[in-house]
């Protein structure tokens, strides 16, 4: 059986598809093949970037993280100070009060007995 454009004269580069229509076709698929080739190749650059960034990133926050957890334990230590100081000055300062108390209490009890 022979087909058109079969024949002995026929160029290699087509496959025996001289004249009818078929290298329109492979033309077209391969200017798509090598669209999608330098497609491909664009995202998997863009995968590769976003990959780095993404471990950047990571690492930041790591150090983020790291840097949180030492002024959470600065800020306790700090907080237990302050407690510490309070409770002291609480004391201090009900100490005057009582002994201000007192004082108050003589100063009536003489005035109270000069009378």
């Amino acid at each position: 059986m022979r087909r058109a454009g079969l024949g002995d004269g026929a160029p290699a580069g087509n496959y025996g598809y001289t004249n009818s229509g078929y290298s329109v076709y492979e033309e077209e698929n391969e200017r798509l093949t090598e669209s999608l080739r330098t497609k491909v190749s664009a995202i998997k650059s863009l995968s590769i970037e976003i990959g780095t960034e993404v471990k950047n990133q990571n690492k930041m926050l790591s150090e983020m993280d790291n840097d949180f957890d030492s002024t959470g334990g600065l800020l306790g230590a700090t907080m237990g100070r302050l407690r510490t100081l309070s409770r002291g000055s609480q004391t201090k300062l009900l100490c005057y009060m009582m002994l201000f108390a007192l004082f108050v209490f003589f100063v009536i009890y003489w005035i109270i007995k000069l009378r």
